[in-house]
C-alpha cells in the first residue's frame, strides 16, 4: 500500500477539505487482521456516498483538484498563505451572492477583527447577541478571508453579529498566543454583554481553539459563554478510526502515522497532555463548559475526534448536540452551493438562536 507523505497530508485534508476516491474496483484480495486488530489490504477503492446530494458528488473531483495544488506544510508560509486566501477569497465572493452581508474591519482590546453584519439587519431578538467566530488554517494562516468564509452565512441566515478574531498564528507566534488573544475580545464583549449573550464557534483549527479558549476562560475564572460550536475540531488530538480511513476515502491512502496537533508549528513546544492544549483530557474543565454543538463529516479525518468529544462532553454533563453529514469532508460547509452547507447553516443559526439569551 503507497503512503503519503505526511506533511502533504495536513495541507491537503487538514484545510483544503474535499479530496475523494472515485475508483470503484474490487480489492485485490481479502483484508488480513493483525492480533493487535489493524486491518491490512493490498488496494481498497470506496465510491462515492449514496446519501450524498448530487450537487456534493459533482463537486467533490473539483476538491480533489485544487487540494493536490495546496502547498506542503514545509513551503514558505507566505507562499502557503497566498494560496489559502486566494481560495477563501474567491469563497466569499461566492457567498457574498446568496448570503447579503456588510463587513467591516475594525480592533477590539488590541486585537483585530472582521465585523459582519446581515444587510437586512440584525434581528430584534439578537440585539444584545454576539458571535466570536474563530477561523480555521492550521493556527497557520485563514485570517480575514477564512473568518469571512465562517461568518458571512451564519450572519446573514441568523440575522446577527457575527466578529471574526484575528488571532495570532504560527509560526511566528506559537501556543498559547491565539488564546489569548481571544480571550482579549472576550473579556471587552463581556462589558457589554452577558456572557450567555456570547456564542464562540470555529472550523478546524478555530474548533480546536473554541475548546481551548473555553477551558482558558475557566482556569481564568471568567464566566463562560452562553454556548459554543466546534466544527471539524476536537476537544483531543485527532486521533481514531477516522485519522486512517478519511485519508483512504479522500484519495490520499492510509498514512503511516495519523495528523496529531505536534505536527502544526503553533504546538512547537507545548506539553500536548496540557488540558489547555487538549481540555478532553480534563473531565473537571469539561464538566464546566456550556452547550455545545459539533459538526463533522464521514469523510472527516477529524470525525472519530469530534465523535469522541461529543461523548466526553455528555460523560460530563453538557448538553452536547452532535451532527454529523454522510460523504461530507473536513471543512465542508466552507463551499456554500452544497445542499449540505445549507443545512449545516441552518444548524449552526438554529443552535445558537436556541441557546443564547435575549
Amino acid at each position: 500500500m503507497n503512503r503519503p507523505r505526511f506533511s502533504r497530508l495536513v495541507p491537503a485534508l487538514l484545510l483544503c477539505g474535499g479530496l475523494v476516491a472515485t475508483g470503484i474496483a474490487a480489492q485485490d484480495s481479502p483484508p488480513g487482521v493483525r492480533p493487535d486488530g489493524t486491518i491490512t489490504t493490498p488496494s481498497a477503492s470506496v465510491p462515492y456516498s449514496a446519501f450524498a446530494s448530487p450537487q456534493a458528488r459533482a463537486f467533490f473531483p473539483k476538491m480533489l483538484a485544487e487540494g493536490g495544488k495546496a502547498p506542503p506544510l514545509s513551503a514558505p508560509i507566505g507562499e502557503s498563505r497566498a494560496f489559502y486566501d486566494r481560495m477563501n477569497s474567491d469563497r466569499v465572493a461566492r457567498m457574498e451572492k446568496l448570503y447579503p452581508v456588510r463587513t467591516h474591519r475594525d480592533t477590539i482590546a488590541g486585537v483585530g477583527v472582521d465585523v459582519v453584519l446581515p444587510a437586512q439587519g440584525v434581528a430584534p431578538g439578537n440585539r444584545h447577541r454576539v458571535l466570536l467566530n474563530l477561523h480555521g488554517g492550521a493556527f497557520l494562516w485563514g485570517a480575514h478571508s477564512g473568518a469571512l468564509v465562517e461568518a458571512i452565512p451564519i450572519a446573514s441566515l441568523g440575522r446577527i453579529e457575527v466578529i471574526g478574531v484575528d488571532y495570532r498564528l504560527g509560526p511566528e507566534h506559537v501556543f498559547p498566543a491565539a488564546s489569548v488573544d481571544v480571550e482579549k475580545v472576550y473579556r471587552e464583549l463581556l462589558k457589554t454583554h452577558r456572557p450567555e449573550q456570547i456564542g464562540i464557534y470555529g472550523c478546524s483549527a478555530g474548533g480546536i481553539l473554541t475548546g481551548e479558549a473555553v477551558a482558558r476562560f475557566i482556569t481564568d475564572k471568567l464566566p463562560v459563554p452562553g454556548a459554543i460550536g466546534m466544527f471539524c475540531g476536537a476537544l483531543t488530538d485527532i486521533a481514531g478510526d477516522s485519522s486512517f480511513v478519511a485519508p483512504l476515502l479522500n484519495g490520499q491512502g492510509v498514512p503511516a502515522h495519523p495528523l496529531d496537533l505536534q505536527a502544526i508549528p503553533y504546538f512547537r513546544g507545548a506539553d500536548p497532555r496540557d488540558p489547555l492544549v487538549q481540555p478532553g483530557l480534563s473531565p473537571t474543565l469539561l464538566a464546566k463548559f456550556p452547550p455545545t454543538l459539533l459538526i463533522t463529516g464521514t469523510r472527516d479525518m477529524a470525525l472519530s475526534s469530534v465523535v469522541h468529544s461529543n461523548e466526553l462532553l455528555r460523560q460530563a454533563g453538557v448538553p452536547a448536540e452532535l451532527r454529523v453529514w454522510e460523504g461530507m469532508w473536513h471543512s465542508f460547509f466552507s463551499d456554500p452551493e452544497l445542499p449540505e452547507s445549507r443545512q449545516a447553516y441552518a444548524a449552526i443559526a438554529a443552535f445558537f438562536d436556541r441557546r443564547l439569551a435575549h
